[in-house]
């Protein structure tokens, strides 16, 4: 796993992943994975959940390993369940980054509407890629900080 915090704090949860990861976490919120990464979309993981993370380095989606209950009464667990899956982005090779959320009563009431972060990207080849990623309202904030980076 990934990390170890036996006191289950959250601030000492995150004080470890900045460690991990080398740099420092500047908005977080809890999202799911549409599309626009190759790695995700050539697996089928459309669907999985994770962290939604601007970082000084740019962006970061992040889901973490886990077992089911079923699974480990089975003894039944497969790499694919129990693997982590990290998706980054450093900040040089995002282009934009946008939240969206529905506020017109009436389309929030017949349509699915559920707020969208919206990352334009560039990909190894400089091909220009879209990641879409429903999430949860403090994501307008990571689109926030994601934009604050790209100003510099």
């Amino acid at each position: 796993m990934f990390f170890r915090n036996p006191d289950n704090s959250v601030d000492a949860f995150w004080r470890e992943y900045e460690e991990k990861i080398g740099e420092k976490v500047l908005a977080r919120s809890l999202g799911q994975y549409v599309s626009g990464w190759k790695e995700f979309d050539s697996q089928g993981w459309a669907g999985i959940w994770g962290l939604i993370i601007a970082t000084s380095g740019g962006f970061r989606f992040h889901n973490f390993s886990k077992t089911s209950w079923l699974s480990a009464l089975t003894n039944r667990t497969s790499q694919e369940i129990t693997k982590e899956r990290i998706l980054d982005i450093p900040k040089e090779k995002i282009i934009s980054a946008v939240f969206t959320r529905e506020t017109r009563w009436w389309k929030k009431i017949l349509s699915r509407s559920e707020p969208m972060l919206i990352i334009k990207y560039l990909d190894e080849a400089g091909n220009e890629l879209e990641l879409l990623l429903e999430a949860d309202n403090d994501s307008g904030n990571v689109a926030d900080k994601l934009s604050a980076l790209l100003q510099y």
